[in-house]
């Protein structure tokens, strides 16, 4: 490195440290409206993280495997279909999950966050349960607006992941350098002495 003088050691320091008020600038401007966002990613991602652990998700049932044929995805959808309006909730299918080794299929609705679980070989409703782990991943998401203001499409969660993640990528890009440019000007400093 070449021998800087007294004079462009100063400008040298002055310079990073106009950079880093830049730079701390920049990271208030984006933080500040950030907060919340974060923090709800933050909430929600934990939550996701542990959803096993603390029930947020309905837990799967088994039934004894039976030497009988398994019932058709046409049977399992139609029972889904006569549980779901007898409580009259919509009934629009959203997909089937369908389990031969377990016995059984797991039935989640469209315009509803209900799962039901059913028998592969007799047809039966053996648990009905809220998927709140659903929930919770569409907030995490942005999903839950387009849920909510019945969206066809994904804009709000398209508009809201962007944004929050080159927020959160700018956060990181502008706090690595409010971390470096006082090194460097302490490094500057002490050689100036």
């Amino acid at each position: 490195m070449p021998k800087l003088t007294h004079g462009k050691l100063n400008n040298k320091v002055k310079k990073l440290a106009k950079d880093t008020r830049q730079y701390r600038k920049l990271h208030k401007f984006i933080a500040v409206p950030m907060v919340f966002f974060m923090l709800l990613l933050g909430v929600t991602g934990l939550l996701l993280t542990w959803k096993a652990e603390l029930k947020l998700q309905p837990p799967s049932q088994q039934t004894e495997i039976s030497t009988q044929s398994l019932i058709s995805l046409a049977v399992i959808e139609k029972n889904a279909i006569d549980y779901v309006e007898a409580m009259q909730l919509s009934s629009s299918i959203n997909r089937i999950d369908y389990r031969p080794s377990k016995g059984i299929a797991k039935v989640r609705f469209e315009e509803h966050f209900t799962e039901l679980q059913i028998n592969c070989y007799t047809g039966e409703i053996i648990a009905a349960e809220q998927r709140t782990d659903n929930i919770i991943e569409m907030i995490h998401d942005g999903s839950i607006l387009d849920y909510l203001f019945k969206n066809k499409s994904d804009s709000v969660k398209l508009l809201y992941s962007s944004t929050t993640s080159i927020g959160l990528i700018l956060l990181a890009f502008s706090g690595f350098w409010l971390w470096l440019k006082p090194k460097q000007i302490k490094s500057y400093k002490t050689k100036k002495h």
